[in-house]
């Protein structure tokens, strides 16, 4: 009995290890570790997933498919290269457009058998045209933001940070970055011309 005490005032707070120290340990196989990861990583990575795929059902099936493949691949896990924070995001977004490629490719091929007889005459160069003129006005549009506006929005909307990681990476109150948040999304809005 004094044993398991003496160790557990030895062992360093949960807080002051590192999730990088945390995925060695999932790597081996401990289930303890492998729930402190998922604590500290789950709420982002879900964010980051629903950004993307918007639906909520798929999301949360992806996002089982990444903690399953953290748990079975945390081994391939390089502290040298990256943060594990950075590694686990970039497998959640490599996952979430897989499986939108994936859908995308189911409709593609039901597409193209429930209209092969169909030809309609299709302006490609006009299309890509008009995405590329759609890209300008927007980064356009992000540089007329404050640079604290256009720091949120692109915390939020682009990295997949919630309003709260958003404040505590920052060092900002919540309610700042809210209403940051809200005026570079009203600046948007009408430096594009949105109408609500």
């Amino acid at each position: 009995m004094q044993d398991e005490s003496a160790a557990l005032e030895e062992a360093p707070a949960v807080e002051t290890v590192s999730t990088e120290d945390f995925l060695a340990r999932v790597a081996r196989g401990d289930k303890a570790a492998f729930a402190v990861v998922y604590d500290r990583t789950a709420a982002r990575v879900l964010g980051l997933i629903r950004r993307i795929l918007i639906d909520p059902a798929q999301s949360e099936e992806v996002c089982q498919e990444v903690f399953l493949e953290i748990w079975q691949t945390a081994s391939r896990f390089e502290p040298n290269k990256g943060q594990a924070t950075t590694w686990i995001l970039t497998m959640a977004h490599r996952r979430a457009i897989d499986r939108i490629r994936s859908s995308q490719a189911g409709r593609d091929r039901d597409l193209r058998i429930g209209v092969r007889d169909f030809h309609r005459d299709y302006d490609d160069v006009s299309e890509r045209a008009e995405i590329r003129l759609e890209n300008e006005r927007v980064m356009r549009a992000m540089q007329q933001l404050t640079e604290l506006q256009r720091q949120a929005i692109t915390l939020a909307y682009y990295e997949g940070f919630t309003q709260t990681e958003i404040s505590a990476k920052l060092g900002v109150p919540l309610g700042t970055i809210k209403t940051r948040l809200r005026d570079g999304m009203i600046r948007l809005r009408d430096a594009m011309g949105v109408t609500s």
